[in-house]
């Protein structure tokens, strides 16, 4: 049987690394998307405060098993 995947766009922030942003982000992502495959890391940057790094973000595309209704 054939299967067709949806990719959506998701950003994760986490005071700690990028590392963790993307990981917190597929993590949640995936208690609501059913059988996440794939999820590629497409952007990293950072917010800064007075000179300093407050947050990491990573924006992720992930890919899941389409369910149609």
């Amino acid at each position: 049987m054939n299967s067709i995947y949806k990719i959506i766009e998701i950003i994760g922030s986490s005071e700690k690394s990028w590392e963790e942003a993307a990981k917190k982000a597929v993590e949640t992502a995936a208690k609501s998307l059913k059988e996440v495959r794939v999820a590629e890391v497409k952007e990293l940057d950072m917010r800064v405060e007075k000179g300093k790094v407050v947050e990491y973000r990573a924006k992720l595309r992930i890919s899941f098993k389409y369910m149609p209704e």
